[in-house]
């Protein structure tokens, strides 16, 4: 696996692993995270894709950028895929990330040949009540103070709480924590709910005609892991619930995360989703 990075002319930073004429593999992270988080599931994507990761603005080692709505989000991405040339992409998103690999494939249909999403909530109304630790994080009148004063031990334990498994949390995902600003985080998680307050994903997933995978852990605490089942209605999802994982399966589990995606975009992404079954 090789591995390098690029500070893309759009402002986003990239991070590309795997030999670049392998079939592409798009990396989108959630909200408050970066393209580290994936770091346990890329050495098994690269050994057969050219992975590609990026960091949305304001995350990571990419600066702010408003607005954060969802839609400018995917046009920003499709215009950091159009610069590297690449099309037909197998897009991944984890939580929010999902959305935004979903508002890329409506935009750009010809761009997106696949859509993976792992822990994306459906809707609004799957969302679970929050841990007060996050709560008081990110809602003012206390969020600001104590976000700009958050320690490293602070960042793994909200990062933790997110789990239904120990997991190590390595230095650079709480680095890039740490660089989040306020105002950015708070943005996005409004963009976000505004996308999926207008239309929850499974219709308009229904509307796209591409093949989806759905990940979620059937322990997840943010999201009402049930309601992974919505997915279900959308004629060209295949859904996954892995047992006694959280909202981070590519850290909880990264064996069957990477295996189930390695599938995906072997076969099942191939597939148009009006074949008939052999």
């Amino acid at each position: 696996m090789s591995e390098y990075a690029i500070a893309h002319a759009h402002g986003m930073h990239v991070v590309h692993d795997g030999p670049r004429q392998a079939p592409p593999l798009l990396l989108l992270h959630g909200s408050g995270a970066s393209s580290a988080f994936w770091g346990p599931v890329v050495p098994a994507l690269a050994d057969r894709h050219h992975v590609i990761r990026v960091d949305l603005p304001g995350f990571g080692q990419s600066p702010p950028a408003p607005p954060y709505d969802v839609p400018l989000q995917a046009r920003r991405v499709a215009a950091v895929l159009d610069g590297l040339g690449l099309a037909r992409v197998v897009a991944i998103g984890h939580s929010s990330g999902g959305y935004i690999a979903t508002a890329l494939a409506e935009q750009r249909p010809g761009l997106v040949r696949a859509l993976a999403l792992i822990s994306s909530g459906p809707n609004p109304a799957a969302l679970l009540p929050q841990p007060l630790l996050h709560r008081v994080l990110l809602a003012p009148p206390l969020g600001p103070f104590l976000w700009a004063r958050r320690s490293d031990a602070t960042i793994r334990k909200a990062i933790s709480m997110t789990a239904a498994r120990p997991v190590d949390v390595p230095d650079d995902m709480v680095a890039a924590l740490r660089g989040i600003p306020y105002r950015v985080l708070r943005a996005v998680l409004r963009g976000n709910g505004a996308y999926i307050a207008e239309r929850g994903v499974p219709e308009r997933l229904t509307d796209l005609q591409v093949p989806v995978l759905v990940v979620f852990g059937a322990a997840d605490p943010r999201w009402e892991p049930l309601s992974a089942r919505q997915y279900e209605a959308v004629p060209s999802a295949r859904v996954e619930l892995l047992p006694g994982v959280g909202h981070l399966p590519m850290f909880e589990d990264p064996k069957a995360t990477g295996t189930l995606l390695l599938d995906f975009a072997a076969t099942g992404a191939d597939v148009h989703p009006c074949a008939p079954e052999p």
